[in-house]
């Protein structure tokens, strides 16, 4: 996967893997969601709105743009939370067909 973000600093922190869709990704430590994201893809999420994929906004909590889901369904910001080894998040809505987000 090639990201929208580069790490060009702060290449010596520890790296694990998470999983973003069912593909294996790694993170830094003390990487936000949004930044383990984004350094693996180009974008956090689809619209629910269908107006494309989004790539988070305010980067500070306060928007809605940047929600996904961890896989047992918990919704969560990825700008805000922090990136756990072995996390396995879901950003795409045809993964969730059936499901309701738990809120």
């Amino acid at each position: 996967m090639s990201g929208r973000f580069v790490r060009v600093a702060e290449k010596g922190r520890k790296t694990f893997a998470i999983h973003i869709d069912g593909q294996r990704a790694l993170a830094a430590e003390g990487d936000t969601l949004m930044v383990a994201l984004l350094t693996s893809q180009d974008a956090l999420r689809d619209s629910e709105f269908g107006d494309g994929r989004r790539a988070g906004f305010c980067v500070m909590g306060a928007c809605q743009d940047c929600w996904v889901w961890t896989a047992d369904g918990e919704r969560v910001r990825a700008c805000t939370t922090p990136a756990v080894e072995g996390m396995s998040i879901v950003t795409r809505l045809a993964d969730r067909e059936g499901l309701w987000p738990r809120l």
